[in-house]
């Protein structure tokens, strides 16, 4: 094959041994990479109901046909494995120099299999694999065992690691690289602790093998040089992602006080306009030229790498108003390796059931904005370190499962919704409900949409909407690449069939890479059954307090979620997918993506349609 290697890693590192493995072509052609790729690897060698957070799970790191080759901001690796938060699949995508090195060592994923009785560290180059001790690692935050490891292995080594949160099992640990670069929302970094694996490094020493290199190369500088002449991309690499505080606020959807309300009084603290007041530099992934991460000096001096997804939920979501407040607590999530998304949806529950009383045997008294509250409890709850730390460390979802208060989880499948309230934007209340993962924006961010489309509508235009958007975020990430291009500043998605071509020398149609979206969603939604052993549409329902709680403030005071509305868009979902009116894919839909091998495992759990 052109394009992939056809080859993945496979360590076992109970046994600390490795081996390579060739996969099936149609695999790559079936699924692309990335995402697509890792979920048929869980479907096949991870055992049905595998404890999340033991040995038989596995832990796999992929990349694309597209990762790591020039282009369009292609620094992206994909890791994924059985959620410990979720119970379900999960994964996420890390900007990391490991992309570039996998591509350049012949490999389209890892495969990480057991558990090591003592932390290691694993580290490849060329095609030698090998297992170092990494107890004087074990315990240090992420940016100092990163600072460690480049001094050994060099300035563009490969380098992915978790800190103490990992370590400890922290239901929303992640996997960190380049000092801002997180991934895995739903739990992967705990994974990765379990399996006491705290880094691991990689080196390669060839090139990717592509049909037609010089082609590609040429459609890879178009790409770069379009991103560079769009209308958007000044402002953007002023102020990036953080330009959605102002337009959140505008449209009643910017989170604050746990989601209670879609305004913010004290917005201009945290807006772009403050961080571009404050910016000392800006960081992005490898092969970027339109770097998202703004740079600030938190309020002790330090440097942090700021998004609106971070600020807009450790800000406020959390009642701060401050901007070097808010960096400060993403750095300390960043550090301990944690994701700030969950971390915000976990405090701002938190403080709600403190102050309904929830929390009084953990001693517990928390108001909103109490910033040294705040840190000391980001600490606690990456070591562990207190009942109360140790409570939290399981997320809101699983919080409240112990302490009561789970009306005032904002989550789906049990990870924390991403920064935009859904009182009044049902499109996006689905797109949360129906992401494989749990509530993710990543994948259907269709609300700068739908503000504009007739907001409150529930019809069957919304859930096509949703689909849609699925569909190309999906292919971007079996693609492995990042979004943002098209997202922000409209890069044509013209280029994307044309890099595939040249990478691979297949011919891939927008109606082929659709139908590859569609086949990996109904493939993570089979996992998802035969994880959980059973299913209902009420697990792809949002969160109870948009249905019951209106808005109390701004422009759009009153407003709330309609639930048999939402049901009805919801059945319009499932008609558009092919799945019945439980969410599952029926007979014809897994035929007709080419899943039939999946079909006699679900009649294990579900009557299939």
């Amino acid at each position: 094959m052109k394009g992939w290697s056809g080859q993945l890693l496979w360590v076992d590192l109970s046994r600390q041994e490795w081996k390579t493995v060739k996969y099936p072509a149609e695999w790559a052609l079936m699924y692309v990479g990335g995402r697509g790729l890792a979920a048929r690897l869980l479907w096949e060698y991870m055992p049905a109901g595998a404890d999340p957070l033991g040995p038989e799970n596995l832990l796999i790191m992929a990349v694309g046909p597209l990762s790591g080759l020039p282009g369009p901001s292609t620094g992206k690796l994909q890791v994924a494995a059985k959620s410990p938060l979720t119970g379900g699949y999960g994964d996420g995508n890390v900007g990391t120099y490991m992309s570039i090195e996998m591509r350049k060592a012949g490999l389209d994923a890892i495969v990480f299999s057991g558990a090591s009785r003592q932390p290691v560290t694993v580290v490849v180059e060329g095609d030698k694999v090998g297992f170092e001790p990494a107890d004087d690692l074990w315990g240090l935050d992420t940016w100092t065992t990163e600072e460690r490891l480049r001094k050994r292995y060099g300035r563009f080594a490969g380098i992915v690691e978790i800190g103490p949160a990992g370590e400890n099992l922290v239901k929303f640990a992640t996997i960190i690289s380049q000092e801002g670069r997180s991934g895995g929302r739903p739990g992967i970094g705990a994974v990765m602790g379990s399996k006491k694996l705290k880094a691991v490094v990689v080196r390669g020493s060839s090139k990717a093998d592509l049909y037609n290199e010089r082609s590609y190369n040429s459609q890879a500088a178009k790409a770069l040089v379009e991103i560079k002449g769009r209308p958007g991309y000044p402002f953007w690499m002023r102020q990036g992602t953080m330009a959605t505080i102002d337009w959140a606020q505008e449209t009643s959807v910017l989170p604050a006080y746990n989601f209670n309300e879609g305004v913010f009084d004290e917005f201009k603290g945290i807006d772009g306009f403050t961080m571009e007041s404050m910016k000392t530099e800006q960081r992005g992934c490898p092969n970027c030229n339109m770097q998202c991460g703004n740079v600030v000096l938190d309020s002790t001096g330090v440097k942090s790498e700021l998004d609106y997804e971070n600020v807009a939920l450790l800000g406020s979501n959390l009642g701060i108003g401050r901007l070097a407040d808010v960096a400060f607590l993403n750095r300390l999530a960043d550090q301990f390796g944690m994701d700030t998304e969950s971390l915000g949806t976990t405090l701002s529950w938190a403080v709600e059931a403190s102050q309904a009383g929830l929390l009084k045997s953990y001693g517990a008294s928390l108001e909103w904005g109490d910033v040294k509250s705040f840190a000391e409890l980001t600490k606690e709850i990456a070591n562990r370190s207190t009942p109360l730390g140790d409570l939290l460390a399981e997320a809101s979802s699983g919080a409240c499962r112990k302490a009561g208060g789970c009306e005032l989880s904002m989550d789906v499948k049990g990870l924390g919704v991403s920064a935009y309230d859904c009182h009044a934007a049902p499109g996006m209340a689905l797109s949360f409900a129906t992401s494989p993962i749990g509530a993710h924006h990543k994948d259907a961010w269709v609300i700068s949409w739908e503000v504009q489309h007739d907001r409150f509508s529930y019809g069957r235009e919304k859930a096509a909407k949703v689909i849609e958007l699925q569909r190309i975020r999906g292919m971007f990430e079996s693609f492995t690449t990042c979004r943002l291009p098209w997202v922000e500043v409209g890069l044509s998605l013209d280029h994307y069939p044309l890099l595939l071509y040249y990478a691979t020398g297949v011919k891939y149609t927008w109606d082929d890479l659709y139908a590859v979206a569609d086949r990996t969603y109904a493939l993570i939604r089979a996992l998802w059954v035969r994880e959980k052993g059973v299913w209902s549409r009420d697990y792809d329902m949002p969160p109870v307090k948009w249905f019951k709680r209106p808005l109390t403030k701004g422009p759009l005071a009153g407003a709330k979620l309609d639930y048999d509305k939402y049901n009805q868009l919801l059945d319009h979902y499932y008609e558009l997918r092919g799945w019945d009116r439980n969410g599952v894919p029926t007979r014809d839909t897994l035929h007709r993506l080419g899943l039939d091998f999946v079909i006699p495992t679900l009649e294990k759990y579900v009557k299939l349609s």
